[in-house]
């Protein structure tokens, strides 16, 4: 199957609700704590190297930054989109900031028509803190599917992997029912790439 990601380009980063791209198309949000990974994965999904900026310092993702993967022979507008969400929650970026973010994303997992689905990305290492149960229920709480990505997988061994996927999908369902599914992810080695964009691609319709 072709990728359908593999043409994503960058469209624009919005800091208000008045900047987003007019409703009617279809979008999927990915979030994440910083330098959980987020970046690294949606260049994967995308087969792309730089196209989500990699940084090695926590925070640099400050709007919500639109991918449109729209095809080219269709009009760009409405289109479809990659969403990456901000990664606040690091105790550098100011609290002012945080609490914009926090208002923006509230009122975008709320209002968004054209949302219909969310990506968590999490360390597999250090999964389900406060920031990414806190993006799940907002999906869950809008009637969204959310799908977790337990990223980094290549850190671990094949045991220490499963095991936390077990544990991860059980605290899951205890919390959101079978409304979030979970996979081990790495954009490293690629593993689980194909899973992922296989979830992405069915909510779009693509």
């Amino acid at each position: 199957m072709a990728n359908p990601f593999v043409r994503a380009r960058y469209l624009l980063a919005a800091h208000n609700h008045k900047q987003l791209p007019p409703e009617g198309g279809t979008e999927v949000a990915f979030a994440g704590r910083s330098n959980a990974g987020k970046s690294s994965a949606l260049n994967a999904l995308c087969q792309q190297n730089a196209m989500a900026r990699v940084s090695k310092t926590p925070g640099r993702t400050q709007q919500l930054v639109y991918f449109d993967i729209t095809p080219p022979s269709e009009e760009p507008i409405p289109g479809n989109y990659l969403v990456d969400l901000p990664g606040y929650g690091y105790a550098k970026v100011p609290q002012d900031l945080q609490a914009h973010w926090q208002a923006f994303i509230h009122q975008y997992f709320q209002t968004r028509e054209s949302l219909k689905g969310l990506v968590v990305v999490m360390d597999i290492r250090h999964p389900l803190r406060e920031y990414d149960r806190q993006m799940l229920g907002y999906a869950v709480n809008r009637g969204l599917p959310a799908h977790a990505l337990l990223t980094k997988a290549d850190k671990l061994g094949r045991g220490q992997q499963t095991q936390t996927l077990h544990a991860v999908r059980r605290d899951l369902f205890s919390a959101f029912g079978d409304t979030v599914s979970v996979q081990t992810f790495s954009g490293e080695s690629k593993q689980g790439v194909d899973e992922a964009r296989a979830v992405v691609a069915g909510w779009l319709g693509l």
